[in-house]
């Protein structure tokens, strides 16, 4: 959706039409393209384009409505990202919609990790995982949609391409909102890890336990969760043995972040990056 607030209602619906809902979508008639495709030439290098910082932002004046009404179906904008998680199908949109206005009133950038929600407030942030790979991305939400019934998201070209879900067209996702204003996430962000800056392995430590029946509690739940690499492993601290829950080994530092918000989704705050074995 493309919502500018006090324009007419024509205007209005015909920026509504114009909200991606997925690749191949027909013309609304305010674009060049009758159908949306993938830019020509060589697919780029994702992992050289900088994931978003989640960073408390002021609310856009446009696309903020408490609640709006897109074909016979009203939805409710959240207040925040804080707490939502949902798992569906996601889309993505490219070169049909680039450089066009988002309901944020922001020109749309495919080459840049952001997305459009129906209920997330513009902007916000939000984790991305592929529900069939693992892979995951940081995207800030910009724009309204899909309003296509069982689509959850609608993901920039690089965000699908990220997590790889672009050339199918769509992909069961879960999306967690990020709460920039929470201390774990803003501490964990600009801890100091810093990709390539960190020597030896990099883990997510959830847990240490002196009894090891504690320990194999968390690991099993880590494990019904669908994480991955989870291992626990027996160390003496002080003539003390602890076992301890952890993550990895992790190839980088934006790795691990998104590892981490994955096990703070589950409530579990005490978790951290650690590196060495």
């Amino acid at each position: 959706m493309r919502w500018l607030a006090g324009l007419s209602a024509m205007l209005i619906l015909a920026l509504l039409a114009g909200c991606a809902s997925s690749p191949q979508r027909a013309n609304a008639g305010r674009y060049s393209q009758q159908y949306d495709t993938t830019p020509s030439g060589s697919i780029p290098n994702v992992y050289n384009i900088p994931e978003p910082v989640p960073r408390p932002e002021p609310r856009s004046r446009y696309g903020n409505k408490s609640s709006y009404t897109v074909n016979g179906r009203t939805y409710y904008v959240l207040r925040t990202a804080r707490g939502y998680v949902q798992r569906g199908t996601a889309s993505w949109y490219g070169t049909k919609f680039q450089g066009h206005l988002t309901s944020s009133l922001e020109r749309y950038d495919m080459y840049k990790y952001s997305a459009a929600s129906k209920v997330l407030p513009l902007p916000s942030f939000a984790l991305v995982t592929n529900l069939a790979n693992g892979k995951s991305v940081v995207v800030r939400i910009n724009d309204r949609g899909p309003f296509v019934s069982g689509r959850i998201i609608d993901l920039s070209y690089v965000a699908a391409l990220r997590i790889g879900i672009w050339r199918h067209g769509t992909g069961r996702v879960e999306v967690q909102g990020i709460d920039p204003d929470d201390p774990h996430w803003r501490s964990d962000l600009t801890g100091g890890y810093v990709a390539g800056s960190v020597q030896g392995p990099l883990y997510v430590q959830v847990g240490s336990f002196e009894d090891r029946h504690n320990a194999k509690r968390l690991h099993d739940r880590l494990d019904r969760a669908g994480l991955q690499n989870v291992s626990t492993h027996s160390v003496m601290v002080r003539g003390q043995r602890f076992y301890r829950v952890r993550l990895g080994p992790l190839p980088n530092a934006a790795t691990a972040r998104r590892v981490l918000v994955r096990v703070h989704a589950l409530g579990l705050y005490s978790a951290q990056i650690l590196s060495g074995s």
